[in-house]
Formats: C-alpha cells, sequence, structure tokens
C-alpha cells in the first residue's frame, strides 16, 4: 500500500494557517485524490476534516545548465499540496506526532 500523506509542510503561512483557521498543510502523493487525503489524515491523527484542497506544484522548466554537449534543461520536482481543514474545536499537534 503506498502512503497517501508524506510529510507536514511547515512554513510561516503553513502555520499561521494551522493558528488561525485550523488549517494543516501537507506533501501527499502526487496520484491520491481528496477523498484519499480526507480518509488518511482522519486515519493518522484522529480529528474530523470538513474541507481538503489540492494544488499541483513543478513539473516545468526550471533551469539552464551549460555543459560541454550543449544547453541542458532541467525540470523541477513535481510534487501535491493538500490544504485540509479541520473541524472546530480539534487540531493536529504535528510536532508531537512526527
Amino acid at each position: 500500500m503506498q502512503t497517501i500523506i508524506k510529510k507536514p509542510l511547515i512554513t510561516e503561512k503553513a502555520t499561521s494557517a494551522s493558528e488561525k483557521m485550523n488549517r494543516f498543510t501537507f506533501e501527499v502523493d502526487r496520484k491520491a485524490n481528496k477523498i484519499e487525503i480526507k480518509n488518511a489524515v482522519e486515519k493518522m491523527y484522529g480529528v474530523h476534516v470538513t474541507d481538503v484542497r489540492t494544488s499541483n506544484y513543478g513539473g516545468g522548466k526550471s533551469s539552464v545548465k551549460y555543459t560541454n554537449k550543449g544547453i541542458v534543461e532541467q525540470k523541477s520536482k513535481q510534487w501535491k499540496k493538500a490544504v485540509v481543514t479541520v473541524a472546530d474545536g480539534e487540531t493536529i499537534d504535528l510536532f508531537n506526532n512526527y
């Protein structure tokens, strides 16, 4: 079985959203859909998820290298981000669960 949730994303923006609006951000598997993400978060953290938003990142041309074989374009890493909204009164403690 593949792992749907890869890791939580801890940034300033994600931390403020978790404190103010009960939204938690995770890096997830690119092939996972919203229902699978919701079930995985509910099973892993024992909370009720009310909303899931996803975004795909990467895959475009990111850098150009000049080598002895010519100009080489390199693609950026593809990944998917999920922003999960938890029900009021519930929270996820990301620092103790990992």
